[in-house]
């Protein structure tokens, strides 16, 4: 579902420390009136599958109440050799896809009109997440 269709590699180098602190917060708005967001607080990785999982219980919760935007996909591969196989003989095949995330960034967005819906539904979300996350909406009390 959250797999690229081309990539322009088919593999990737892991790359620097996607755990590394970085305090200036990204695509850190305040959302609108009938928005409400879900805001990364700590960086970590997010596999499809994570994605999948939180998509498919957000739509089971809202129903026809609001709609959901997505803000990320998995656009990283991960390759792995199989068990006990020698060492060398090259990088092994892709084994999954993840998306690297850093604080402040907006992961799923819900617009609706009942607030207690979205915030329901992304609580949930929350305990299905491998990072720290914030639910955040405009009060306008």
């Amino acid at each position: 579902m959250f797999i690229p269709s081309k990539s322009k590699y088919k593999k990737q180098q892991k790359g620097r420390s996607f755990r590394k602190v970085n305090l200036a917060f990204r695509n850190a708005t305040m959302p609108n009136f009938d928005e409400i967001s879900l805001r990364a607080l700590s960086s970590g990785r997010l596999s499809s599958e994570n994605l999948l999982a939180c998509k498919q219980t957000i739509n089971k919760i809202i129903k026809r109440y609001g709609y959901l935007i997505v803000n990320l996909s998995a656009d990283t591969p991960v390759s792995k050799k199989p068990t006990e196989i020698r060492m060398g003989k090259g990088k092994g095949a892709v084994n999954s896809w993840v998306r690297k995330v850093k604080p402040g960034n907006i992961l799923f967005q819900i617009i609706t009109k009942y607030k207690s819906v979205g915030i329901r539904a992304l609580k949930l979300v929350q305990n299905k997440l491998p990072i720290d996350t914030k639910i955040i909406y405009y009060d306008k009390y």
